[in-house]
């Protein structure tokens, strides 16, 4: 049986997890849900699909699975992949490893604790973020993103993980990507990320556009409807 992603292209791990299955010519059935409407809160698509009515997540036949980073390393395991992408070494596996669970607490906590405060949030209430709460969450997105830029940004390669891209490449472009719905671009503030994420982008086309397609409409019609004052 085929794999079957199950992902909303606005879910940020969603979207490497779309990016990197298609680059990698895993083949696999796409099942798109969708998170705006609530489909994954019903009580039919908990039984049916998945009790943690999240996304993204995999039916490999019998076998199901969620998170994103998991999910990926299960298919470095089960599915012919090219080594760059999660070495099989063990200390270079390491360093990919390295940034995954940095990031954990750090880029896709704040950019999606900036996220909610002045986009999600607003949007489901109609009520926008007090400024204390608006310039904390800004000062900790602003704060991972200057030391992302510091400590995995260096001379040693034009990626993560030096001359050769990665899927942690994939899963930090496609956080860094998000604040941009709640108006605030931050290859527009950061040098050295947009020069970076743009030879993500180059390395992951055309799926890397395909799957960040809605995030640029929705950012670009309405500056993420609540447009951040920076």
């Amino acid at each position: 049986m085929v794999l079957k992603l199950y992902y909303d292209l606005l879910s940020q791990p969603s979207r490497a997890l779309y990016i990197f299955l298609k680059l990698t010519g895993v083949p696999f059935q796409e099942c798109p849900v969708s998170l705006m409407e609530g489909e994954h809160k019903t009580e039919e698509f908990k039984q049916k699909y998945s009790k943690f009515q999240k996304v993204p997540f995999i039916h490999d036949g019998d076998f199901k699975l969620i998170e994103s980073i998991g999910i990926m390393r299960y298919i470095t395991r089960e599915y012919p992949i090219e080594d760059h992408w999660y070495p099989k070494d063990s200390k270079k596996q390491a360093k990919v490893d390295e940034y995954l669970e940095w990031q954990h607490l750090n880029i896709r906590l704040n950019c999606s604790t900036f996220l909610i405060t002045t986009w999600m949030n607003p949007m489901r209430t109609g009520r926008q973020p007090s400024p204390e709460k608006y310039e904390s969450s800004k000062k900790y997105m602003l704060r991972s993103l200057s030391t992302f830029e510091e400590l995995f940004l260096s001379d040693d390669g034009p990626f993560l993980m030096g001359k050769q891209i990665s899927y942690a490449d994939i899963q930090a472009a496609c956080e860094i990507e998000q604040p941009k719905l709640a108006g605030y671009n931050p290859m527009d503030h950061y040098p050295k990320i947009k020069t970076w994420i743009e030879l993500v982008r180059k390395e992951c086309n055309p799926f890397y556009d395909e799957a960040h397609e809605m995030v640029n409409m929705l950012a670009e019609s309405n500056g993420g409807s609540t447009k951040a004052k920076l």
